[in-house]
């Protein structure tokens, strides 16, 4: 399997397990009402967006679903995939190994201890599918603390059930 063909296979299997989350978190009140998960989430497809902006030579808009309420980001978070999945239909392997700037990594490198090195566009891909499981664990943590079952969405359970099309709430 080509570089490419794994990183779209992850972003299948990210989509799944978003939706899987917010069918989770949009089955529980507490979760729905929780200000953690639903800044959490929010923090999610806020990334996710921003560097598909960033891959496409779009202007980015930091603010983009910002006032939004749980059940109202449950509806938007979905609308990143079309996009995502066009873009990475767009490109191949030689692609991939573009530099790509992000923007607000100069910002970060006192934080870091040191200045960014160049990156990808391979690593840049492969950091929002990375973000977007870091962070959506810490959602499945904060959803067992509120008292619901967290689901299971590991990729080998994703594919272990034979790789199934995301169903959002």
């Amino acid at each position: 399997m080509s570089d490419i063909e794994t990183l779209r296979d992850l972003y299948r299997h990210m989509e799944w397990a978003d939706a899987v989350v917010w069918t989770a978190v949009v089955a529980s009140e507490a979760a729905c009402a929780d200000k953690a998960t639903r800044d959490r989430l929010f923090h999610i497809h806020l990334v996710q967006r921003l560097f598909l902006a960033i891959w496409r030579s779009q202007p980015l808009d930091p603010h983009a679903g910002e006032g939004l309420e749980t059940r109202d980001l449950a509806r938007w978070a979905p609308a990143y995939y079309p996009e995502a999945r066009s873009f990475l239909e767009g490109i191949g392997d030689s692609e991939l190994a573009a530099g790509v700037t992000i923007p607000w990594a100069s910002a970060i490198a006192a934080r870091l201890g040191f200045e960014p090195a160049p990156i990808t566009l391979r690593d840049a891909v492969f950091q929002v599918y990375a973000h977007t499981a870091h962070h959506r664990g810490q959602v499945l943590s904060r959803l067992r603390e509120l008292g619901a079952e967290p689901p299971l969405i590991d990729f080998i359970a994703w594919a272990w059930r034979g790789r199934p099309e995301p169903a959002w709430p």
